[in-house]
């Protein structure tokens, strides 16, 4: 029987919504049952395990970390509503997550009291997995001058049988703030590691709808194709899960978990 496995990729959005309010990501991770879980936006409290190394804890698995940002995350918002987000979030940049490690926080959101009564820590990207793990990278890319955070890409190979599978973690910046530089060296590095004719996944939150990322990904197929974002009335697919010619797709979703403002993407593959 061909090798197969279960691959997940979910954008956390630090463990709250925009009104600081936290959400159980341990359980919302476990809950997928993925063999791979392909991680972004993994929050970190200063001297505490993130909720990646949490759930590897759980699963008996190993966990493989990278920071892309230090900043702060919010309290509960004494009178938030029940929506997730705030209408204002757009204009004053304020969703909960203060980010300040690559660029200053808008002075205004310095000096207010929900800054100084956040909680440090950092943001990043993390793959946990119960699998043999033989090799990990971290390939961080060109820092863009409009970004919040230092991208990466995190590379994890793991044992499917006998056969080397190598997945890709990463969380692409926006177009507005120059991503198609980061595609290019993207599909540099995926060259370098044998492209889409060696075992490979390549998942994460792209924030590039489908047509954009086939576009710059040239030779890799979406595993599955569905909006994904905003999580409560999904209209846009940004969280993609691209496979290579070796691996046949048996199935695949997007998870209906609300949680976080993404919503997950599960996959299960073979081997050919």
């Amino acid at each position: 029987m061909a090798a197969e496995v279960t691959v997940a990729t979910f954008n956390l959005h630090g463990g709250v919504d925009a009104w600081g309010r936290p959400f159980d990501a341990v359980r919302a991770i476990v809950d997928l049952g993925a063999d791979l879980l392909l991680l972004q936006e993994v929050w970190t409290t200063a001297g505490e395990p993130s909720a990646a190394a949490q759930v590897a804890e759980l699963i008996g698995g190993s966990v493989h970390e990278v920071s892309m940002a230090t900043g702060r995350r919010a309290k509960p918002h004494p009178s938030a509503p029940p929506r997730w987000r705030r209408h204002r979030a757009r204009l004053d940049g304020d969703h909960a997550l203060y980010l300040e490690s690559e660029r200053p926080l808008d002075p205004r959101l310095a000096r207010s009291d929900r800054y100084r009564d956040a909680t440090p820590g950092s943001l990043g990207l993390a793959i946990v997995t119960a699998l043999p793990v033989t090799s990990t990278a971290v390939i961080h890319l060109e820092r863009l001058r409009r970004d919040r955070v230092a991208r990466a890409l995190l590379v994890v190979t793991v044992l499917l049988g006998e056969v080397e599978l190598t997945v890709v973690c990463t969380h692409m910046g926006h177009l507005s703030h120059g991503s198609p530089l980061h595609f290019s060296r993207l599909r540099r590095e995926l060259t370098t590691m044998g492209g889409p004719s060696r075992p490979m996944v390549v998942a994460g939150d792209m924030n590039l709808w489908g047509p954009g990322v086939r576009l710059q990904l040239p030779g890799w197929r979406r595993a599955v194709k569905g909006p994904t974002w905003p999580s409560w009335r999904p209209h846009s697919q940004l969280d993609h899960l691209l496979v290579s010619r070796p691996l046949v797709v048996i199935g695949g979703r997007v998870v209906d978990e609300r949680a976080s403002d993404h919503r997950p993407v599960l996959a299960r593959l073979r081997l050919r």
